[in-house]
């Protein structure tokens, strides 16, 4: 089939946090030397932040690295964390208050933010398109690129206009071949190109196997009497009695709050549904007493890589790279 191609210097697979990161340090590594770079990121979602479910506490430090003056150039960090309090959930009623010692020090969050990660995101993306950077929201990557050589040399986007039987529709416009230099997949947990190239390049034979769970999330909208600024919340124990995981609920700006629960893909019970679960938890009574008499405003389910250091497979091969949770970079000791 032949297909219109562009061709750049990098081309980036995913506008989520580590490729906006990636394609911006690209720039600031090739304005210092005083070279030119074309780096493009392509987005499955409609718009760059629609596909980022986190609602998460957020350390600054890796942000002042990238962006010195972010606070000067309006990142939306608004909320820092006031106050941490962590429960063991014993029943659907009871719940026990841990002391901040016996607590791991990776759940201390003095000096964090809550964010929105979908509106980080956007303040990334609008810094990328500042230094020239081309973000193309509205295109998913279907296929790898290959080079005659074997080398990774760009991807294809998906195809327009097919029907659901997989014939060509009148609108149909075959996708786009975009040629790079290099190319870096951010595709987020189990990405379909990422799982490709692990098996291609056999990037996880020293590898441990890789470990996941199921991370909900909604967002409500709650009384202000009863909304407390900066306060995080994390709990174990119940409802999860056949499975590991946790919950959390983060008071954030306007009067919102995100709360959630993960678990892990690790559980014997195959009538267990951890949406049910999650149902459940909301109506224990430290989860309720800030829900009651709120509305829901957003909601949603992602997976969550988090294997570890072990699991990590070898991010680099002929011709490209992963990154973020496509290579499973994630730290879940800090959630």
């Amino acid at each position: 089939m032949k297909r219109e191609s562009m061709e750049f210097d990098v081309v980036i697979v995913g506008a989520g946090p580590s490729g906006l990161a990636t394609a911006i340090r690209l720039a600031q590594q090739a304005e210092q030397s005083g070279s030119e770079l074309s780096i493009c990121i392509v987005e499955k979602g409609s718009e760059v932040g629609a596909h980022i479910l986190s609602g998460g506490v957020m350390e600054s430090a890796a942000l002042s690295e990238l962006i010195p003056d972010w606070q000067e150039k309006g990142a939306p960090l608004n909320q820092p964390v006031t106050e941490d309090a962590t429960y063991l959930l014993r029943s659907e009623s009871s719940s026990i208050k841990l002391p901040d010692l016996i607590t791991p020090k990776t759940m201390h969050n003095k000096g964090n933010y809550i964010v929105s990660l979908g509106n980080l995101c956007r303040w990334l993306a609008e810094q990328a398109e500042g230094m020239g950077i081309e973000i193309f929201p509205g295109f998913a990557a279907a296929d790898v690129f290959y080079n005659d050589d074997g080398s990774v040399g760009g991807i294809i986007t998906g195809d327009m206009g097919v029907a659901a039987d997989g014939s060509e529709k009148d609108s149909y416009m075959p996708g786009m071949l975009l040629k790079a230099k290099y190319t870096v997949f951010a595709e987020g947990c189990r990405g379909h190109l990422g799982k490709t190239l692990i098996e291609k390049f056999t990037l996880d034979k020293n590898a441990t196997a890789q470990h996941y769970a199921i991370g909900f999330k909604e967002i409500w909208q709650v009384d202000p009497a009863v909304h407390q600024p900066g306060l995080v919340v994390h709990t174990a124990g119940w409802p999860l009695t056949e499975a590991s995981g946790g919950s959390y609920l983060y008071h954030a700006e306007n009067n919102q709050i995100y709360v959630g629960l993960i678990v892990d893909l690790n559980y014997d019970n195959p009538f267990l549904s951890p949406f049910d679960e999650f149902q459940r938890m909301k109506h224990h009574p430290l989860f309720a007493q800030y829900l009651n008499g709120g509305e829901r405003v957003a909601y949603g389910a992602r997976a969550i890589t988090k294997g570890g250091f072990n699991s990590l497979p070898q991010m680099a091969f002929p011709g490209g790279c992963l990154v973020g949770c496509n290579a499973g970079t994630l730290n879940f000791s800090k959630i």
